[in-house]
C-alpha cells in the first residue's frame, strides 16, 4: 500500500564532532511528494512511518538513485551526485506537518518556505528555535562556536584566515536557495525560511525574515519580520514598498494587500487592504486608536487600527498639530463606516 507524505527530502549537511546536526542543505525538495517516489524509496531507507531524519551513507545513495531513474529523474540524479559525498548525508521525511522534532526535519520546512513550494504561515514551525543551533556561519561553513577557535588557529598555522561572517540560528537563504527572478542587494539580510515571490527587489537595507516575504513583484526597503505577507504591488509607480517596518509572529499572519506603500520609517501591525498608504514615520499596531475622518476632513468616528483591517484604498497620517493619527479614504468615511458595520 502507498504511503503518503507531506515532504521528503535528500539532503547534505555538517555535523559537528559529536554528530549533532548543524545544518543540511536540500537541493530538491519535494511536497506531497507522488505515491511512486514514496514507494520507491521507502523501502531502501527502511522507513517505518511518521516524522523521521534517516542518515544514509554513499552505497545507500547509490541505491536509492537506481530505485528512482525510471520514477523521477532529477532526483534520481540529485541522489547519484549526493552518492560522491564526502559530507553526511539525510533523507528527511514528514509524514504530517507537525511540530518539528530535529534539526534535518527543520531546515526542510525552511526550504519549503524559501522555495516558494509554501507561503508564509503554511507551515507548523512550532519548535524550531531549539532545534536551530547557534552556530558560526563561516568561509568554512558551518561550525559549531566550541570548535570554532581551534578551527581558527588551524587555518591561521596554514596561512589561511577563516572568516566568520555571523553567529546566528539562521543562514543566509542565497547560501542555500536563489528564488527565480529576484534581486537582493545584501544577501545577509534575507534569511533561509523568507518567500521571496518573483518580480521583488530587495535593497540594500531591506530585511526579509524566516516565515515572512513577499508574493512579488515589489520593493522592500525595510523590515519583513515573520509573519508578515507582502502582496502583489502594481507595474509602475512603485507597487508594494515596505519602506517602514511589518511585524508579525506567534500564529499572527499580517498581509499587505497589492499597491501598498508604507512609508520611510513607518510600519504597522496589523492587515492592510489593496492600496492603502502609510505616510512617513507613522507607526501603527492593531490597538492604535484611529480618526475617521470625511472628505471635510470632519471626524467620523474614533475606532482602532485593527477594525480597518482589510479594507482599501485608505490612507493613513499623523495630524502635525494634534499627534492623532487619522484616517482618509477614496470612499466617503461615511461609506466606509457603513461598511464597517455591515462586515461586522
Amino acid at each position: 500500500m502507498s504511503t503518503s507524505l507531506f515532504s521528503l527530502a535528500f539532503g547534505v549537511g555538517t555535523q559537528n564532532r559529536q554528530g549533532t546536526w548543524l545544518e543540511v542543505f536540500y537541493a530538491l525538495p519535494l511536497l506531497n511528494p507522488p505515491a511512486e517516489i514514496v514507494d520507491a524509496v521507502t523501502s531502501v531507507l527502511g522507513y517505518t512511518g511518521g516524522n523521521q531524519a534517516i542518515t544514509f551513507n554513499t552505497d545507500l545513495a547509490s541505491k536509492l538513485a537506481d530505485a528512482l531513474k525510471s520514477v523521477d529523474a532529477a532526483q534520481a540524479a540529485l541522489l547519484t551526485r549526493l552518492a560522491e559525498s564526502h559530507k553526511p548525508l539525510v533523507a528527511t521525511i514528514l509524514a504530517e506537518d507537525a511540530t518539528l522534532t530535529s534539526t534535518p526535519e527543520a531546515y526542510l520546512k525552511l526550504h519549503l518556505l524559501s522555495h516558494r513550494l509554501v507561503k508564509p504561515h503554511g507551515l507548523s514551525l512550532a519548535g524550531v528555535f531549539p532545534l536551530l543551533p547557534n552556530v558560526a556561519w563561516t568561509s568554512q561553513g558551518a561550525i559549531d562556536l566550541a570548535e570554532l577557535g581551534e578551527r581558527q588557529l588551524e587555518a591561521r598555522l596554514k596561512g589561511h584566515l577563516l572568516e566568520v561572517f555571523s553567529v546566528d540560528k539562521f543562514p543566509k537563504m542565497t547560501d542555500y536557495v536563489v528564488p527565480a527572478g529576484v534581486r537582493i542587494a545584501d544577501t545577509a539580510r534575507v534569511r533561509l525560511g523568507a518567500y521571496i515571490g518573483e518580480g521583488t527587489t530587495v535593497m540594500h537595507e531591506g530585511f526579509v525574515n524566516f516565515n515572512g516575504g513577499t508574493e512579488g513583484p515589489g520593493m522592500i526597503e525595510g523590515r519583513v519580520s515573520a509573519g508578515v505577507f507582502v502582496g502583489k504591488g502594481s507595474d509602475l509607480g512603485g507597487g508594494c514598498s515596505t519602506m517602514g517596518t511589518l511585524s508579525g509572529g506567534g500564529n499572527i499572519v499580517i498581509k499587505v494587500g497589492e499597491g501598498c506603500l508604507i512609508g520611510a520609517n513607518a510600519g504597522v501591525g496589523f492587515p492592510l487592504g489593496d492600496r492603502n498608504t502609510v505616510e512617513a514615520g507613522l507607526y501603527i499596531t492593531a490597538g492604535t486608536k484611529v480618526a475617521l475622518l470625511d472628505d471635510k476632513n470632519e471626524l467620523v468616528k474614533v475606532l482602532k487600527a485593527r477594525d480597518l483591517a482589510g479594507q482599501p484604498d485608505l490612507l493613513f497620517r499623523r495630524n502635525s498639530q494634534t499627534g492623532a493619527v487619522e484616517c482618509k479614504s477614496h470612499k466617503s468615511a461615511i461609506e466606509l463606516n457603513e461598511a464597517l458595520h455591515a462586515h461586522n
